[in-house]
């Protein structure tokens, strides 16, 4: 069992940047990665970003060169560094986890958390 909190969105204008944060909680030690959704008006949850307990990542295309994630030392935390933001970017952001308690080839669960909210709008 995970518990996931995310925080850091505001209203920001074009252009300007937001750092997301996510502390996760609970039985930790079986997470594998950890990622970065969002969810705009109307629309679909998209992936944003993910990272491996390893330091691999991966970007969606509307945020690459824009966006990095990152791990803390303490590998429980993650951040989303968001420069460069447009209107497009406002949605609900929702930290994300990989859990996998017996190992990286074991059972899979995904635990998520309750969202930030971020508004890009001049």
């Amino acid at each position: 069992q995970v518990q996931l909190v995310e925080f850091g969105g505001a209203l920001v204008q074009p252009g300007e940047s937001l750092r997301l944060s996510c502390v996760a909680s609970g039985n930790i030690s079986g997470i594998y990665a950890m990622g970065w959704y969002r969810q705009a008006p109307g629309k679909q949850r998209d992936l944003v970003a993910t990272i491996t307990n390893g330091g691999s990542t991966k970007y969606a295309d509307s945020v690459k060169g824009r966006f990095t994630i990152s791990r803390g030392s303490a590998l429980n935390y993650v951040y989303l560094q968001m420069n460069t933001l447009t209107p497009e970017d406002t949605a609900v952001y929702y930290c994300q986890s990989d859990y996998r308690p017996q190992g990286p080839f074991g059972a899979q669960y995904t635990y998520w958390g309750q969202g930030t909210q971020v508004i890009v709008s001049s």
